[in-house]
């Protein structure tokens, strides 16, 4: 299944889970999409995919200041999940089914 599609998403991060919607859209290896949450919509360009694997990166504004988040995961099926960079706040998990 593709990896195009929109997922409700769940990141566990030393701060307790936050959600979000993940809003991903291939072109050939290239990824785009948006990433909204409580923080608000951030948009990110540059992305890879390769099968199943995606990768990303972007820019968040939260309570502490702007920090960069990189994501590495797989989609497989409805199912996402995978590894967050969360800046110099350490790292997280996401998982999530598509919308």
């Amino acid at each position: 299944m593709a990896v195009n599609g929109t997922y409700n998403i769940e990141v566990d991060t030393p701060m307790g889970k936050r959600t979000g919607k993940l809003t991903l859209k291939t072109d050939g290896g290239s990824l785009s999409g948006t990433y909204t949450s409580e923080e608000g919509e951030n948009s990110f360009k540059d992305g890879t995919v390769s099968g199943e694997e995606i990768a990303f990166s972007m820019k968040v504004n939260a309570p502490m200041g702007e920090i960069a988040l990189d994501f590495k995961g797989t989609v497989s099926g409805d199912a996402i999940s995978g590894q967050v960079q969360l800046g110099d706040f350490g790292s997280a998990t996401f998982k999530g089914t598509r919308a």
